[in-house]
């Protein structure tokens, strides 16, 4: 069961706490520039928390896009229950905190010189420079799947254009079809993501569409919070989702984009919506600067973030390694606060004290039905394991009103984190 302790620091005042948690850094002396690459959760919370650890930074947040989409919730636009201008988010507040705010691309990063080259062939100098790039897709990996594919089989694992095309392609759907959610092998974004997803599109199928049917084809015999889920599909759900697990045959090996069929070792299934979430990586900028390694992520050191493949480059966010801690916001969000300290404190010729990671992931399987797990993490042995005895998941045999309180916990802390990355 989660603590009644870990409910209350999410519900009143959300990640306050969290400072409790780290160490107080020490000013650095001198008038430092740290250059901050993505505007996401990670991103754009490590420049703030650079700008409080010490004014005298000179903070840089180097974004391409004006409007950042947020993804968590995004599952709630394609299934209608949300609009996708409350996923939108600017970034004048962080402006408004002394960051300057480039909106330009990255596209080359010298770490000898400690140099950011910007697709208008500026430059950025940086005494550290912090990576929160996010993921990208590894178009082609599945047979069949590439950018165009993703026009027909949308991913809308990059929330924005592609959430709405899944959107209208859920209301265009005649009832009596068949949706097709693919989820990949770990590691990826969100690994709960794909399950709320099925189910908040089971919960408009069931109102809209009662006569359609949808299938998740998996490439995990395991999945986060599955009993959870399971059981809730159970009750809510039990002749329209089907699941297809690794060991039944669901991974999937290749696609058709022209007719909507997807192919595992063990059948062929013709999709009115196919929902491909592809195999990802981090994003391009990690391989340019030479911080990814061969599985396409990105090393750290468990205290600081820094990169064990290049000096003075920090990752964080969806990019980085992280050891037992998920690739979810809430963690960008700690990760970048951890960050944000080490930083500070390197600047200050000081050793970092080693830090304590919280993760909380909600999930809704339906509006007013809410779970949720949550961990305590710390370094040990290299990486970033599990707290024993901390955290814990939603009890299975939990009442109405408790999955309807958990789901208000969900809410509550996307407002809270939104408005303080943002806000």
């Amino acid at each position: 069961m989660i603590p009644t302790t870990r409910r209350a620091f999410l519900s009143g005042g959300a990640l306050a706490g969290f400072a409790a948690l780290l160490p107080a850094p020490a000013l650095a002396q001198g008038k430092a520039h740290i250059v901050v690459l993505g505007g996401g959760f990670a991103g754009a919370t490590c420049a703030r928390a650079l700008r409080r650890a010490n004014p005298r930074f000179d903070v840089t947040l180097v974004e391409p896009n004006a409007i950042f989409t947020a993804c968590p919730f995004s599952n709630a636009v394609i299934a209608g229950l949300r609009a996708i201008e409350a996923q939108r988010f600017g970034y004048d507040a962080i402006r408004n905190d002394g960051i300057a705010v480039v909106a330009e691309q990255a596209t080359a990063v010298d770490a000898q010189a400690r140099r950011v080259t910007l697709r208008g062939g500026g430059t950025l100098d940086y005494d550290r420079l912090v990576l929160a790039p996010g993921i990208a897709i590894r178009w082609n990996e599945l047979p069949g799947y590439d950018e165009a594919a993703a026009a027909v089989m949308p991913h809308a694992w990059l929330a924005g254009d592609q959430t709405l095309l899944l959107r209208r392609q859920l209301d265009a759907m005649a009832d009596g079809g068949t949706v097709v959610i693919t989820a990949p092998a770990n590691p990826f974004r969100c690994p709960p993501g794909p399950y709320e997803r099925a189910s908040l599109i089971a919960y408009y199928l069931k109102k809209a569409k009662p006569r359609s049917k949808l299938i998740v084809l998996d490439a995990k015999d395991n999945f986060s919070k599955q009993r959870l889920f399971q059981n809730a599909w159970q009750q809510l759900y039990p002749e329209l989702i089907e699941w297809v697990s690794l060991s039944n045959g669901g991974k999937v090996v290749s696609v058709d984009a022209k007719t909507r069929t997807l192919v595992t070792d063990f059948a062929t299934y013709k999709a009115d919506i196919a929902n491909v979430i592809p195999p990802q990586r981090a994003a391009a900028i990690a391989q340019i600067a030479g911080v990814a390694d061969g599985t396409g992520w990105c090393p750290i050191d468990p205290v600081t973030f820094e990169s064990r493949l290049q000096r003075n480059i920090h990752v964080i966010g969806d990019a980085a390694i992280a050891g037992a801690i998920p690739k979810s916001a809430f963690a960008a969000n700690a990760e970048a606060k951890v960050c944000a300290v080490a930083i500070a404190v390197l600047l200050q010729g000081e050793t970092p004290a080693p830090p304590k990671l919280i993760n909380t992931c909600y999930s809704l399987v339906a509006p007013d039905y809410g779970i949720s797990i949550a961990g305590v993490y710390h370094p040990a042995g290299g990486q970033l394991a599990d707290v024993e005895g901390a955290g814990g998941v939603s009890p299975i045999d939990a009442p109405a009103d408790f999955r309807a309180l958990e789901a208000a916990y969900a809410e509550a802390w996307f407002r809270t984190i939104t408005a303080e990355t943002f806000g």
